[in-house]
Formats: structure tokens, sequence, C-alpha cells
């Protein structure tokens, strides 16, 4: 099965995968990245190039919170949460992909006789 590209993914799915994510617990950039692509079954990959740029904005948006902690190797690194405020926006998030989900689902239901 081949892999989607971040260039692929729908805008806005990003912000839905990196929210959900975090959901779970407080992860740094590149956990993020691997999360996401372990949890996918590697479907999903997520460059570095397109994720800190998204979690940064995410951030700006009030969405996460960042603080710096150790790694399991004991380096550095910013690790980010979801606030309040993006634990309400994940919500609305999996509320319109799930409508967006359902519409595609009608449509690719749709058979000649239904023409």
């Amino acid at each position: 099965m081949p892999v989607i590209a971040k260039s692929d993914l729908l805008q806005g799915t990003l912000d839905l995968l990196i929210l959900k994510t975090l959901s779970l617990e407080k992860l740094h950039g590149y956990a993020i990245a691997q999360r996401i692509n372990l949890s996918s079954r590697a479907l999903l990959q997520v460059p570095q190039g397109s994720l800190y740029p998204a979690v940064h904005r995410l951030e700006q948006k009030g969405w996460l919170a960042a603080e710096w902690d150790q790694t399991d190797t004991g380096r550095e690194a910013k690790f980010y949460a979801l606030t309040r405020q993006g634990r309400r926006q994940l919500e609305h998030e999996i509320a319109d992909w799930k409508r967006l989900a359902e519409g595609i689902a009608l449509i690719l239901a749709i058979t000649e006789a239904d023409v």
C-alpha cells in the first residue's frame, strides 16, 4: 500500500493528526511524527519540514502548550501538550472530519442505478 505524503493530505488534516496524537500524552516534535507513522501503520509520514511549522502555528493559536524536558535518551527537547482550548478544537476537528468522510462515502457509494 502506498504511503500518503503530507502534500496528499487534505488541508487541515495535519492539524487533526497532531491534536489527536497529543491528546494521549505530551510529546516532542520527532516523537509526534513517529507516533503518527506508527499509528497509521506507516501509511502517513509527516516530514519534519511540515510538522514543525504546523506545531508552531497550533501553539500560536493557543491549542498547544510547550515546555522543555528531557527525552528518554537524556536529550533536551521541547515537549508539546494540548491545552483546554486545544481539546475543544480537537472535538471540532473530529466532528468535521467525520462529516467529510460521511459525504465522501456517500459519493463513493453512488452507482449508475442511482443516477
